[in-house]
């Protein structure tokens, strides 16, 4: 594993590589709260076969976290520095493995580039309105009316309750999330402005349902291999997200674990070895 940083439109961008780059490569977006660090153990899981990049967002986890109202907090520019970044690597040939936020950023790219992108992995990562559980509903009505008093009702979703129900809502057996993850992903939300930037971005993410369309039409249009193993006990993004791929993509795979909104801190093997069967496919 190697922890390194590249300057992107003048901000430190942190990203976590392991693997042999001439090997396929799969680059891991990560979603909310958490960072790269969500990957740690995935990533030293497939290294032995695969190439890895998972990059930290500006505002999140090692990166640059400029003030909300010094920089752009969307999810176009998001995109941008992720797109910029593999650019700077030299990476034109990946996967793509979205979880959360990972998906609007994935998306973006593969529309930009979808010579460049070798197949999906989604992991909770939403492109449907069937997907969208009621957990949505104080933010749409956030996105409906941008007001303080909108935004403030979603600071609750900042606390040490909100990461730790994160975490724990879904999954069958608690004592399997380590506590560290949340304590870590917590200690970044905490920082001064934080909260600012992720009411910046809960606002942007009302311009995603917008684009589900164009995502959909891109599946249908490129047909890219999909891998969906997905959380089903999910009530951020909801199981038929998951299985609303098969609809737009031939011979999707579809997995639902029994696991809430992070398979990976409880269902860490099960997923890691329905990601490496996905990877050899690609190449065969």
């Amino acid at each position: 594993m190697r922890y390194r940083t590249a300057i992107v439109e003048g901000l430190n961008v942190f990203y976590r590589e392991a693997g042999d780059p001439s090997a396929p490569t799969l680059v891991l977006l990560h979603g909310f709260p958490t960072s790269s660090i969500a990957y740690q153990e995935l990533i030293t899981e497939l290294a032995d076969e695969f190439h890895l990049i998972a990059p930290d967002y500006p505002g999140y986890g090692h990166s640059d976290a400029p003030a909300a109202d010094q920089w752009e907090y969307t999810f176009d520019h998001l995109a941008d520095i992720v797109d910029r970044l593999l650019e700077t690597l030299g990476v034109d040939r990946y996967a793509l493995y979205m979880h959360d936020y990972g998906a609007p950023v994935g998306f973006r790219l593969a529309l930009r580039h979808p010579e460049r992108v070798t197949g999906i992995v989604s992991q909770n990562g939403n492109a449907y309105d069937e997907g969208l559980t009621p957990f949505w509903e104080p933010i749409r009505a956030y996105w409906a009316e941008p007001s303080k008093e909108n935004g403030d009702a979603l600071r609750s979703s900042l606390t040490r309750e909100g990461t730790h129900w994160q975490y724990t809502h879904g999954v069958p057996d608690a004592s399997l999330v380590n506590p560290d993850k949340e304590a870590f992903d917590q200690a970044l939300l905490d920082r001064p402005g934080n909260q600012e930037i992720q009411l910046a971005l809960f606002l942007d993410y009302g311009t995603n349902p917008g684009h589900y369309p164009a995502w959909q039409e891109y599946l249908r249009t490129h047909q890219p291999p999909v891998l969906a193993v997905w959380g089903r006990n999910d009530q951020i993004f909801g199981p038929d997200g998951a299985r609303a791929y098969a609809r737009d993509v031939k011979d999707a795979r579809v997995h639902l674990l029994d696991a809430g909104h992070f398979p990976l801190t409880t269902r860490l093997r099960q997923s890691a070895a329905l990601i490496r069967d996905f990877l050899r496919s690609l190449s065969d």
